[in-house]
């Protein structure tokens, strides 16, 4: 596949064979879903494309003019005529701030603009056809692990000889060519175009990360999955969100079926549980299947299973990763590994194999991909990226509670005199409640805490470290483990002092940011790589890094 073909960004690929759309056929697909719609001007050209932006409008698009937070989206409609939009879909507030259009302009009014753009832009760009049986589609949705288990289903598909396609946090793939993603998960019109595009380039299989904010936003809407999978549930989001209650209710909405023929829900805890049961009352029980991985340890004995659950049994320690079987309630039995460190990567890769499993791929070839080690350690940016053996060195993207519990007990050394060592910090303008509850958690799973900025975004940086610091200290008068905590900016700073005082032995994480390359201080983006920082400081003090990150 040429390079080439997939120039340019996420919001401006689109295929290149799309029917041509009437507006009277588009007001004909708002009203079969069962919303009104009006046409003010039939207009004159042909509907090729979809935009709810009107900087990226292209020729032949129907621009999407919604209000919002600022300002309404029909303001800017007459720029999109001058880039060659076609039509122009809003409602009754924008169609009398748009004015007067060309006559070859179509105008359609509508109130429920969000609820039909997802469903327009999969008939526009034809992304998902009825009759189409060539293309496997995954969405994995949880708190935490979704990047991995993303990338381990595409290891997966691509291992069974399939070209692979990604939508997810850290980059959009589409057949091997990255192209950077700001979202989790793009806009309808942009999912829909890109996955048009990649069945046109011969894309047989595709995953993607689907976070609350895109199902409450309807950012998937009129896209159904051939397995929708589920990882976990723990506190993240609550600015949006406000309750944990509210937070589960977003989730579920992917498990419809609407939205996935079938779908896999990991039940390690009540979160899991319940989300097993809302999807058996939505999708039918013969439709959900569910995954007991007791959070990466499996079980001494496997729980008594339905003929179409799986368990993760047989966990074994095997280099910094492990060695694992699941097993399926007829007896369907998979052995596997995984060189990715920490149990919840099991979780992980159990998730990932059973969903490819569930997927209706051939068992026999499955398995035979599985016993290869490489298949389910996939190189996954910032997600417990390895940067040096001695001192153990961890890059991950933790930034909630849990994931920095999971991080932190994944790394405890393996000597008598080992220490962990946590460099880390909260998001500016995001949940303030985990905050204190980060510091906890890191004054009770780690030696010495060291407490740094992640992007404060326009929040003052420092109230937000004395915050987590507050935290840590309290945990710390209560007995935690931590010996040491120190409040450090900037960040590198702070990685260069854990690198300062670490020990051959020692375990050093810094977490919260990942593979984010850029650090949003005051609305001001600064080079900051926590992969590149954490490297310079070890090889500063003398210690030798991984080959990938060596700074000769």
């Amino acid at each position: 596949m040429d390079t080439a073909e997939f120039e340019g960004s996420a919001q401006t690929l689109r295929p290149s064979n799309v029917a041509g759309y009437e507006v009277e056929s588009v007001k004909n697909l708002i009203e079969e879903l069962g919303y009104q719609a009006r046409i003010e001007s039939a207009g004159s050209s042909s509907i090729t494309g979809l935009s709810m932006d009107s900087r990226e409008v292209q020729s032949g698009d129907i621009y999407v003019a919604l209000p919002g937070a600022r300002a309404h989206g029909a303001e800017f409609a007459q720029a999109t005529v001058k880039s060659g939009a076609s039509a122009i879909l809003t409602d009754a507030r924008g169609a009398e701030l748009i004015g007067e259009l060309p006559e070859s302009i179509g105008l359609l009014v509508c109130e429920d603009l969000r609820a039909v753009v997802g469903p327009i832009s999969a008939r526009i760009y034809n992304s998902q056809p009825e009759n189409a049986d060539d293309f496997s589609l995954f969405a994995v949705t949880g708190t935490n692990g979704k990047t991995t288990t993303t990338y381990m289903i595409n290891s997966i598909m691509q291992s069974l000889e399939h070209t692979t396609g990604l939508i997810g946090t850290i980059e959009i793939v589409a057949g091997g060519v990255a192209i950077p993603s700001k979202l989790t998960t793009p806009e309808s019109p942009h999912v829909h175009s890109l996955l048009s595009l990649m069945r046109e380039r011969g894309i047989t299989s595709a995953a993607m990360e689907v976070s609350s904010h895109a199902l409450d936003y309807r950012r998937v809407d009129g896209v159904r999955y051939s397995v929708a999978g589920f990882t976990n549930l723990t506190q993240d989001h609550l600015d949006l969100h406000g309750t944990m209650d509210s937070y589960f209710a977003s989730k579920a909405a992917l498990f419809t079926p609407e939205r996935a023929a079938r779908a896999v829900i990991l039940t390690d805890d009540a979160w899991g549980t319940s989300m097993a049961d809302s999807a058996d009352q939505a999708m039918g029980q013969s439709n959900v299947v569910r995954l007991y991985s007791n959070m990466g340890k499996s079980y001494d004995v496997a729980p008594q299973l339905a003929e179409n659950d799986w368990a993760l049994t047989d966990v074994k320690r095997s280099g910094i990763g492990h060695d694992f079987t699941v097993v399926r309630g007829d007896g369907v039995t998979l052995r596997t590994s995984t060189q990715l460190p920490a149990d919840f990567n099991v979780s992980n890769a159990a998730l990932a194999a059973v969903m490819v499993a569930e997927s209706g791929v051939d068992l026999e070839a499955l398995s035979a991909v599985l016993k290869r080690p490489e298949t389910l350690t996939p190189l996954v940016p910032g997600r417990m990226q390895l940067i040096a053996h001695t001192p153990t060195a961890l890059v991950d993207f933790a930034h909630n509670p849990d994931a920095l519990k999971r991080a932190l007990e994944a790394v405890e050394p393996a000597e008598a005199d080992g220490r962990v060592i946590v460099v880390f910090g909260a998001t500016g303008e995001r949940d303030q409640t985990k905050r204190p509850i980060m510091g906890d958690i890191a004054a009770q799973y780690a030696d010495i805490v060291i407490v740094t900025d992640d992007d404060p975004h326009n929040e003052a940086p420092a109230p937000i470290r004395e915050a987590v610091e507050a935290g840590a200290r309290a945990a710390q008068e209560q007995g935690a483990r931590a010996q040491e905590v120190h409040n450090i900016e900037p960040r590198s700073r702070a990685i260069e002092f854990a690198a300062s005082i670490a020990g051959e032995h020692d375990s050093i994480v810094v977490a919260g940011r990942g593979h984010e390359t850029a650090q949003d201080v005051a609305g001001e983006d600064l080079e900051l790589d926590d992969r590149v920082e954490v490297a310079r400081a070890l090889t500063q003090q003398g210690y030798d890094v991984l080959p990938d990150y060596r700074l000769d």
